[in-house]
């Protein structure tokens, strides 16, 4: 694991924190018990086999 040599500035680690940002899933239509729901694509297989059930 890489470690730091020097202390970086608060005004430094702030800048680099605010620029991380997180990605809503793509999410994509799924037909389950004769339904269509929209659900975050990396989920889509476990829907289809049954081990994961829609809300609502």
């Amino acid at each position: 694991m890489a470690v730091p040599k020097r202390k970086m500035s608060r005004s430094n680690t702030r800048h680099r924190r605010a620029q991380w940002k997180a990605a809503t899933p793509a999410l994509v239509p799924v037909t389950v018990d004769g339904v269509r729901q929209l659900v975050p694509q990396h989920l889509v297989r476990a829907y289809e086999r049954g081990l994961l059930r829609p809300e609502g």
